[in-house]
């Protein structure tokens, strides 16, 4: 895991792993709203590039986070990126994911950009997500692709 500053003071989480599963598999872990929901948030996504939709997570009320993510697919191309734009609880930000295929699977490159460390709300949802999307999030996501075997 990476986390770098970037133009402006905004912040980057980058985190890459490989997954022994083909890319066409990996995508549909990320475009299809109940197996995104398995392993990331309930939503009420669609893969279609300007759909805008709701992440659904536990409100954290001390820092004004009320438990929703408003998104809008950004950037789209099947079995390759997804770039959505995440606002929610004070943050403006994008999460790109990019699968590239690897022998008989497929390496997923995650960047969540765009946190202002100026800003402490950002500054804690930066260093809270820096941790959790590899721990969590990125091995929830490995258990969902078993679990489609």
């Amino acid at each position: 895991m990476t986390d770098r500053p970037d133009i402006g003071d905004r912040a980057s989480i980058e985190v890459d792993e490989f997954l022994p599963h083909p890319p066409a598999k990996v995508w549909r872990a990320l475009t299809e709203p109940d197996l995104l929901s398995r392993w990331l948030m309930p939503n009420d996504f669609k893969p279609v590039l300007g759909h805008r939709f709701t992440f659904t997570a536990k409100p954290i009320p001390n820092v004004g986070f009320d438990g929703t993510i408003a998104c809008q697919v950004l950037d789209l191309e099947e079995h390759r990126l997804l770039r959505i734009g995440w606002r929610g609880g004070g943050l403006d930000t994008t999460v790109t994911w990019r699968l590239v295929p690897e022998g008989r699977g497929t390496r997923i490159f995650v960047e969540h950009a765009g946190f202002d460390l100026d800003d402490p709300v950002s500054a804690y949802a930066f260093r809270g997500m820096g941790s959790g999307w590899r721990s969590t999030v990125l091995r929830s996501l490995r258990h969902t692709l078993a679990d489609l075997d």
